[in-house]
């Protein structure tokens, strides 16, 4: 497992790095976007929390897009996208995020904890089941 953060992230710049230190994850699992970039299009599966601006693949695709050029996480890449948002919200640049829409995207609505707790859980059973 990896934490992916883009240099964007949270309200202020550098504020999930502190979250995320102070949720006691070690440093060497948090990578920047520059680092973890080139491992999606190997990863299984991206989770991704809350995020929408920061994910979504029309900075690369998408010319006429407001967040065309933006560096953006390439979560996209991964084989399978779960994205959990409390909401159908826009971000920022109030534009639908196309990541939500392809095909190895699963949208999961609710709050972050209640809903990654029984996903671990689930996640914990299969690995029980397969030994």
């Amino acid at each position: 497992m990896k934490f992916a953060i883009h240099p964007v992230a949270g309200r202020m710049p550098g504020q999930m790095d502190v979250l995320l230190a102070e949720a006691g994850v070690p440093y060497d699992m948090i990578f920047q976007l520059e680092e973890i970039n080139p491992e999606f299009t190997t990863a299984d599966v991206a989770l991704v929390i809350g995020a929408n601006d920061v994910v979504n693949p029309a900075a690369r695709t998408d010319k006429s897009s407001p967040v065309w050029g933006m560096p953006i996480l390439d979560a996209d890449k991964a084989k399978q996208v779960y994205v959990i948002k409390r909401g159908d919200g826009k971000g920022y640049a109030g534009i639908v995020n196309s990541l939500f829409y392809k095909d190895n995207c699963n949208m999961v609505y609710g709050d972050a904890r209640a809903v990654v707790t029984p996903m671990i859980e689930a996640v914990r059973g299969l690995a029980k089941a397969a030994a």
